[in-house]
């Protein structure tokens, strides 16, 4: 459809869908090529991802949302044009056919109370996520799209010795799980448990196995996403389908030695399984919270008995900033990190079947899918 030098191919999603209709689903549009800024960018997307953020965005259970929008946060592909000056971190400026991923998050101030005082730059206010905050009025700013625009101050990673299928693969579950691990303060030998078989919760079983923990373990669905997760690190699985919370929290105690584990990771976006990480954790252990990014409701907790009583430390962890993002690229440099998630299954649809997409996704019927605008 059309000439690829002066339009881009996109999946636009109008607005969020109601339960049974579906007159939000993505539909295809032709967008007319920006003219770039100074020091901006035009990259020509090889893979994009599909992941529950996704489907959280079809839904709207996501604030502050401009729709329409072209979604895909994260994305790898060719620099097709550079203009001005395009610097990577290093200051070392990128080059039309350089192969690269960018960082979705944009237009952090680190000027503010949050990223100054707090250290918290993931809750800047100022802060634009390419397909979920900026919208198709901001332009070709999301990755189902033949081409995305990398405005002035993006932050793209060069993907030398890194495989996009790989990095692709994994998408955001990696900085995000990475950022999870590091503030679960993974000590050698630790006996860590991951709440959830999802993209986020088979990236920390690898990077919990790659910190040094002993023992790893999963506790999720179905059969097939626990046998990546054994693939991916995990000593043992347990599926939680027909098992009582008795049952689950019984399996942990009897391969913990009857304590629980030192950390648990949750990653399921389930508010019970917030409180079943806490009952799954040893006396004075610590748990982080990671699945929660969207409002799934309340749940009760006996503060003294799940929490108090336990002396446990238990930390939210909202995304994930730059650092994460660059390290995990570097990671994927390394063999035997890059060997991890060259287990995950990836299943390819096309800018025309991203609804498609989107209903795998939400049913669980695949590990990670992917678009490729150019199938």
């Amino acid at each position: 459809m059309g000439d690829a030098s002066s339009t881009s191919l996109v999946a636009i999603m109008p607005g969020p869908t109601a339960p049974g209709d579906r007159g939000g689903d993505c539909e295809l549009r032709e967008i007319p090529l920006p003219d770039l800024e100074p020091d901006s960018a035009l990259l020509r997307v090889e893979y994009s991802e599909v992941c529950g953020t996704d489907v959280h965005l079809r839904d709207g259970r996501l604030a502050g949302v401009p729709y329409p929008i072209i979604p895909g946060h994260v994305s790898v592909g060719v620099l097709e044009k550079v203009r001005g000056r395009f610097l990577d971190v290093d200051g070392h400026p990128f080059a039309e056919g350089d192969r690269v991923t960018f960082l979705d998050v944009h237009k952090t101030c680190h000027a503010c109370w949050a990223c100054l005082v707090a250290k918290a730059t993931t809750r800047c206010p100022a802060r634009k996520v390419y397909g979920i905050t900026y919208g198709l009025a901001d332009g070709l700013t999301g990755g189902w799209s033949q081409y995305v625009y990398l405005k002035p101050g993006v932050r793209a990673i060069r993907m030398d010795h890194v495989e996009s299928k790989t990095f692709i693969a994994g998408g955001c579950s990696m900085p995000t799980a990475m950022h999870a691990v590091e503030l679960g303060e993974i000590a050698l030998a630790d006996t860590v448990l991951v709440l959830g078989s999802g993209p986020v919760g088979l990236s920390a079983i690898a990077f919990s196995a790659l910190r040094g923990a002993a023992r790893v373990f999963c506790i999720g669905a179905p059969a097939e996403r626990l046998e990546t997760a054994r693939a991916m690190g995990a000593n043992a699985s347990f599926n939680f389908e027909g098992k009582s919370e008795t049952e689950r929290i019984n399996w942990v105690l009897q391969n913990t030695s009857g304590r629980g584990a030192d950390l648990t990771i949750e990653c399921t976006g389930a508010p019970a399984a917030v409180i079943h990480a806490m009952r799954m954790t040893r006396d004075a252990g610590r748990v982080v919270v990671v699945g929660q990014y969207a409002d799934h409701g309340e749940i009760a907790l006996n503060p003294h008995l799940d929490l108090n009583k336990k002396h446990l430390s238990v930390r939210g962890c909202w995304g994930s900033d730059y650092s994460h993002f660059h390290r995990t690229v570097a990671m994927l440099r390394n063999k035997r990190a890059a060997g991890f998630w060259s287990h995950v299954p990836v299943e390819r649809f096309s800018l025309s079947g991203v609804n498609d997409a989107l209903a795998a996704v939400e049913a669980g019927k695949v590990v990670k899918a992917i678009v490729v605008p150019w199938q």
